[in-house]
């Protein structure tokens, strides 16, 4: 499904991977990696107002109730302790009751009483006021109280908890996330629902310093190798063929199949040179003044400079270019449908399915035997979890172009996740017969042998998985991706960290603007506990990101890092390594 993120299609990064390259999912919580073998600072001898959770502290007595002693005593002869203690009972009754507003008094109350030599109790206090002022939704008063528990009490993991909270609804989302954080890491990841609110906050911060930063970025043009391989996912799309017989000078009409030379005026029929010899860069400027002329070639230069826009990322620009050829009464069958595909593309990466549809079946209706739609709304379809109308897609765009290995390789893959997740091992087995009937077909097809390796790695035949990633660098050595699938792999196989981080440099190396490396080698440093060398892969990633969504999610993984190196600073707290 053609995108502003093209190779990778916009599928789940973990659902499909329909084309060589696209990444295994690696989502914030792959970076939240300290489960801790046990909970370091579980609690802070507290209970709830109103439950049942004895006290882990020095008092061993439960804290809904006075102390054998003090029970015996008159009020006059207690000890302030004792009647900061009993003001509290006072107040657990109250809040159980559902009358804050006497419960919040009688915790003040206790607050005077107690000794300030008294850290646990004074905290416990002050943290159940906080609970009360919670249901009373102050929030700000939420945060003092807590803040206060927690300078007595800094691993007070309900106090820290409630006031993420608090901050939560304060907005004030880069606080609440350290907060939240520190939950996480001090209950070793066991609290589902402290890890949904870091989610929670973490994809907030990401959508807000993405809508921000991808608007001023700088357009930056993808590897050639990306470019190609987008392009390869249509085989019917006038703009990516070369020089065509009725596009050439007279006297280089009988040179059909040959690059012919271009000499006259057309902008578009350069920039079409411009791409025969991979001079991306020049391409948009060239349609643009085929545009400007209203030229012989104006539909054409508006799609292939929209589909430009979208490989730089920039679909606001592309978004006209395509909405004008496909309003265009004099523009053929095939600009329209192949605009409708990438418009629909677009939109799907923009998380608007329904105009997506719109356009994958509106290019359906009036170019009925196109194999590109079919191919491309089956991507969709797999996205949308439809999978057999997806295969459905795939089965037609097969009956229109036999030998679209990608199509055939692509209904495999899809056929496997769906018995996969439904647990259906002889549909699994069925599936796998047909990735060996796909790269003995296609023996030339790497998307074949990328789709089925990653089958096979799910299946934990991992040698074999190794040797389809092989065959794939064999067929396309400048693809980068397939580097970091290997390296991943040796990981998940052999626990060879050297040899996978081998594999992930190398992509780098081979294009620098593989941003799935650089993501996947952050996730690694998270998980080796260099947090600062994490960081900077991911922001590295952030600025090549391809799409405002990408962007939101690479922030997410960069600020859960940056949070997790400000809570080890905070609390001498050290991530286990690989």
């Amino acid at each position: 499904m053609a995108s502003s993120k093209p190779v990778e299609t916009q599928m789940p990064r973990w659902q499909l991977a329909l084309l060589v390259g696209t990444p295994l999912v690696l989502g914030v919580g792959a970076v939240y990696l300290w489960n801790r073998s046990r909970s370091e600072g579980s609690g802070s001898g507290d209970r709830e107002p109103g439950s049942g959770e004895r006290s882990s502290g020095e008092r061993k007595t439960p804290e809904g109730s006075a102390s054998p002693e003090a029970r015996g005593q008159e009020q006059d002869t207690m000890s302030p302790l004792d009647r900061a203690q009993a003001a509290k009972n006072k107040g657990n009754k109250y809040f159980k009751a559902g009358k804050y507003e006497n419960a919040i008094q009688c915790y003040t109350e206790a607050i005077a009483l107690c000794p300030t030599e008294q850290k646990t109790d004074l905290s416990t206090f002050y943290q159940n006021r906080a609970a009360a002022y919670e249901q009373q939704m102050k929030w700000a008063e939420v945060v003092q109280d807590c803040s206060q528990a927690v300078d007595m009490n800094p691993r007070y993991i309900k106090a820290l908890f409630r006031r993420a909270k608090a901050l939560e609804k304060l907005e004030n989302r880069r606080e609440c996330l350290e907060d939240v954080t520190a939950v996480c890491i001090l209950e070793a990841f066991q609290n589902q629902q402290s890890m949904l609110l870091a989610d929670k906050v973490l994809k907030q911060l990401g959508k807000e310093k993405a809508k921000d930063k991808y608007k001023n970025r700088e357009p930056m043009m993808p590897s050639p190798q990306f470019i190609k391989s987008y392009f390869s996912s249509f085989t019917d799309d006038i703009i990516s063929q070369p020089l065509q017989k009725g596009e050439k000078k007279d006297e280089d009409k009988d040179k059909e199949g040959e690059t012919a030379e271009v000499t006259e005026s057309s902008g578009y029929l350069k920039a079409k040179q411009f791409m025969e010899e991979e001079n991306y860069d020049k391409i948009i400027s060239e349609c643009s003044k085929e545009v400007e002329l209203g030229g012989r070639f104006t539909a054409e230069a508006l799609l292939l400079r929209a589909t430009f826009f979208l490989l730089i990322g920039n679909a606001t620009s592309a978004q006209p270019d395509l909405d004008r050829v496909i309003d265009m009464p004099d523009a053929s069958v095939k600009l329209k449908a192949n605009a409708l595909i990438k418009r629909g593309s677009m939109y799907m990466q923009q998380q608007q399915p329904m105009l997506s549809t719109q356009d994958f079946n509106m290019a359906a209706d009036i170019d009925t035997r196109n194999p590109d739609v079919y191919h491309h709304r089956g991507q969709l379809k797999i996205l949308l979890d439809q999978v057999d109308e997806a295969v459905g897609d795939f089965d037609e765009c097969i009956i229109l172009r036999p030998d679209s290995a990608l199509a055939q390789a692509q209904k495999c893959f899809a056929l496997y996740r769906q018995a996969y997740t439904g647990n259906n091992s002889s549909q699994v087995q069925t599936a796998m017969d047909g990735f060996e009937d796909v790269i003995r077909r296609f023996p030339k097809c790497a998307e074949g042998y990328a789709l089925y390796a990653q089958a096979l790695t799910d299946q934990q035949q991992f040698g074999k998985a190794d040797e389809m990633y092989d065959k794939c660098i064999e067929l396309e050595p400048d693809n980068a991706t397939t580097y970091v699938h290997k390296g991943l792999l040796q990981l998940q196989w052999k626990q060879d960290l050297d040899l996978g981080l081998d594999l992930i440099s190398k992509a780098i190396e081979i294009d620098t603007k593989c941003d799935f490396a650089y993501e996947t080698m952050g996730t690694i440093e998270v998980q080796r506990g260099n947090l600062d060398r994490a960081i900077d892969m991911f922001n590295k990633a952030i600025n090549l990101a391809k799409s405002e969504m990408e962007m939101a999610h690479l922030y997410s993984l960069c600020d859960a890092a940056y949070a997790q190196t400000e809570v080890a600073k905070k609390y001498g707290l050290k991530p286990p390594t690989l």
